[in-house]
C-alpha cells in the first residue's frame, strides 16, 4: 500500500497547515509544459498569493548546480483543483489523494457523536465539494468563453466581411471606386466592433463569434453609409460661368 507521503510531496508549514509540493504536483501530473510557464497559467484561474499558495526558492536539482529555481507550496485546495483542472487519469488520482489526505486529517479530530451531527457534517462537506466543483466549471468556462478567436475562425470572419459587402454591390449593380468601397467595409467593421464592444476587429472573442457572424450575415449598410457613397458619385459643381 502506498504511504500518503510517497505518492505526491507535502510538508506542513510554519502555521501547521499541509502544503502540497508545486514542482512534485506538476511531475507527478506528467505535464508537458515546463512548470515555471504552467504554474503561471494555473494561477490565472483565480488563484491568490499567500492564500492559496507561496513561492519559495530551492536549490537546483542539477548535477552541476545553478541558479535556485522558483517552487511553490500550494494548499491542499489549490492543489486539488489543478488536479481536475487537467483532466486525466493522473489527475484524477491526485485529486482522490489529496482527499484521502483531508479525510485522514479530519479523522484525527473530534468526531461528531450524535446521528444529527453526523448527517450535518455529510451534508457539510457535500456542499463545499459541489461549490469548488462548480467554481472550477466557472473559472473554465469563464476562460473558454474569453479565449480569442483561433486563426480560422478569424480568417471566417474576414472572409464573410468581404462576402458580405461583395454581394450588397453585384445585387444593387453598383459600380463602385475604391473610395466608396471603402465606406461599405467601414460600416460593417463599425457595426462588428460596436457589438462586440471592441476597438479593433483583432480583439474578437470566442463568445462573441456566434453573434458577430448573425450580424454579418443579415448586414446592410446604414442610410448615412448610402447617402455617403451616392454623394462621393456626384459630379462636383463647377464654380466657371
Amino acid at each position: 500500500m502506498i504511504q500518503m507521503n510517497e505518492l505526491i510531496k507535502t510538508f506542513k508549514q510554519n502555521d501547521g497547515s499541509v502544503a502540497v509540493d508545486g514542482r512534485d504536483l506538476h511531475d507527478f501530473l506528467e505535464v508537458e509544459t515546463p512548470y515555471r510557464i504552467w504554474i503561471q497559467r494555473m494561477i490565472e484561474y483565480g488563484f491568490t498569493e499567500n492564500v492559496d499558495f507561496a513561492g519559495f526558492e530551492q536549490k537546483s536539482t542539477k548535477p552541476q548546480g545553478g541558479r535556485p529555481q522558483v517552487n511553490h507550496a500550494l494548499t491542499l485546495d489549490m492543489a486539488k483543483e489543478l488536479s481536475m483542472i487537467q483532466r486525466t487519469d493522473r489527475g484524477k488520482q491526485a485529486r482522490q489523494y489529496f482527499i484521502a489526505m483531508e479525510k485522514r486529517a479530519k479523522a484525527k479530530q473530534q468526531l461528531p457523536q450524535t446521528p444529527e451531527e453526523k448527517i450535518m457534517l455529510l451534508l457539510q462537506n457535500a456542499n463545499e465539494d459541489n461549490k469548488k466543483i462548480n467554481q472550477i466549471d466557472n473559472r473554465v468556462k469563464d476562460l473558454e468563453h474569453n479565449k480569442p478567436l483561433t486563426p480560422g475562425e478569424y480568417n471566417y470572419i474576414s472572409h464573410a466581411v468581404g462576402g458580405a459587402v461583395n454581394t450588397y454591390v453585384q445585387t444593387h449593380h453598383l459600380i463602385l471606386t475604391t473610395k466608396q468601397r471603402g465606406k461599405l467595409y467601414k460600416d460593417i467593421n463599425g457595426g462588428i466592433k460596436q457589438i462586440a464592444g471592441i476597438q479593433t476587429r483583432a480583439q474578437l472573442r470566442e463568445k462573441d463569434f456566434e453573434n458577430v457572424d448573425r450580424y454579418i450575415r443579415n448586414w446592410v449598410p446604414s442610410t448615412a453609409t448610402i447617402l455617403i457613397i451616392k454623394q462621393l458619385s456626384e459630379p462636383v459643381a463647377s464654380n466657371e460661368g
